[in-house]
């Protein structure tokens, strides 16, 4: 606690001098200590306080806390010279590696390659922009328990550095025009989006409608994943448009949305995809389910392939998990490379048995880019709903209808 950066910068060291500067600033010290754990800047009337006893200004403890407004980027910029003159010699922190932790290949296909180990020493070997599309669905610190044992509930300060050193590695490796998805807490991904937004072209916040938690008290139920989508240059080099299904009515089949007389203009491939994803189940039940910890559904990972690549095109994901990308990419036929920190026996497993992974993704190929599956179709007939060849007949009945009205009417009119 008393090596976080707002307590340093006050010189707070121990309990006793806490207690202290809590008394003489009078501020309580639950809101001293939030401060400090959430590295917040104190609100105007706590900082004029804290001022006010220790004389420290708002630029120098705000420097002190590592937060850069944008006031204190523009006075850097002024003065870069002087200070890369006084950091330029600074030895730069290598890396130091732990040799049980060494990436070592378990597993491959003629497509791709399965490593076990550490994924930043993995991508230390990786060519740099070699790689056509990134997903990465980090841990997210919440002290899960995971196979490989990992200690998944570090502190804020220790995920955010460690969060930035991956996420600045999958940035050399992706190649121009590449794509970077990664699927986290929205906590977390505010933080991954100010990284990004330094290097890379923000595309999409995809809200991905899964509730991940039970609700919690005096907070708005957590409903969904934040699937953040950046690529390397202002363009994509691969942008495969997606297309779902009309929303229906699971009871009677009828439409959800009125489209009144634009029925027949719609496209017969479906309706394009938003940013929010209502149709990514969690994989719960335990015919699909390959592993204790939280898995990805093959779904989620087919419309992320099939929409950012191409056959043959390159995918990278550094934490391996269940394997969900490296099956989806195999089955797509891409190239893929993958890593996992703890066993990859579950992974391996999962390519022996890949038949019926095949015909999920199959199956939910089938039933994307089509206005009405074959079962929606089947259903809303039973239920005298529209389906697109009831409007052509509809119109074709409807413009005999307007030609003998308008031979009646010439009729009429010459008697």
């Amino acid at each position: 606690m008393f090596d976080k950066a707002f307590f340093k910068a006050l010189n707070i060291t121990s309990d006793s001098s806490l207690r202290s500067f809590s008394k003489s600033v009078k501020i309580n010290l639950t809101k001293l200590r939030y401060y400090n754990e959430k590295n917040i800047f104190p609100s105007h009337s706590d900082f004029q306080a804290i001022n006010s006893i220790t004389g420290i200004s708002e630029l120098e403890l705000k420097l002190n806390m590592g937060i850069l407004d944008k006031n204190i980027i523009n006075l850097i910029q002024q003065h870069s010279n002087n200070i890369y003159g006084i950091i330029k010699n600074t030895e730069k922190n290598k890396p130091i590696y732990n040799e049980n932790t060494k990436p070592t290949l378990q597993f491959n296909t003629d497509l791709g390659k399965l490593f076990q180990g550490d994924c930043l020493q993995l991508m230390d070997s990786i060519e740099k922009e070699s790689i056509d599309l990134i997903f990465a669905d980090p841990p997210f610190n919440l002290d899960k328990k995971y196979e490989s044992g990992m200690n998944d509930k570090i502190s804020d300060d220790e995920y955010l550095q460690w969060t930035e050193q991956w996420v600045l590695k999958c940035i050399d490796l992706l190649k121009e025009g590449g794509s970077l998805f990664i699927w986290n807490l929205p906590k977390w991904n505010t933080h991954i989006a100010s990284i990004l937004n330094k290097y890379l072209d923000f595309r999409h916040w995809i809200a991905a409608d899964i509730k991940y938690r039970l609700p919690i008290k005096n907070r708005l139920y957590p409903a969904h994943y934040g699937l953040l989508y950046y690529t390397k240059g202002e363009k994509p080099s691969v942008f495969n448009e997606q297309r779902l299904p009309l929303q229906i009515c699971r009871h009677c089949a009828g439409d959800i949305h009125d489209y009144g007389g634009y029925k027949d203009k719609l496209n017969l491939k479906g309706i394009n995809l938003s940013d929010i994803w209502l149709d990514i189940p969690p994989v719960r039940h335990s015919k699909y389910k390959t592993r204790g910890s939280n898995e990805l559904s093959l779904k989620l990972l087919e419309r992320i392939i099939s929409l950012a690549s191409n056959e043959g095109d390159t995918v990278f994901d550094p934490f391996g998990g269940s394997g969900s990308t490296y099956i989806a990419a195999e089955i797509l036929k891409r190239k893929w490379i993958g890593v996992e920190l703890g066993s990859t026996e579950s992974i391996i497993n999962r390519f022996n048995e890949i038949d019926w992974q095949i015909e999920y993704i199959k199956d939910v190929q089938r039933n994307s880019n089509t206005l009405f599956t074959e079962e929606m179709k089947n259903k809303r007939i039973k239920h005298n709903h529209w389906i697109p060849e009831t409007l052509s007949k509809e119109k074709v009945i409807s413009k005999k209808k307007e030609k003998q009205m308008a031979l009646e009417l010439s009729s009429n009119s010459e008697n």
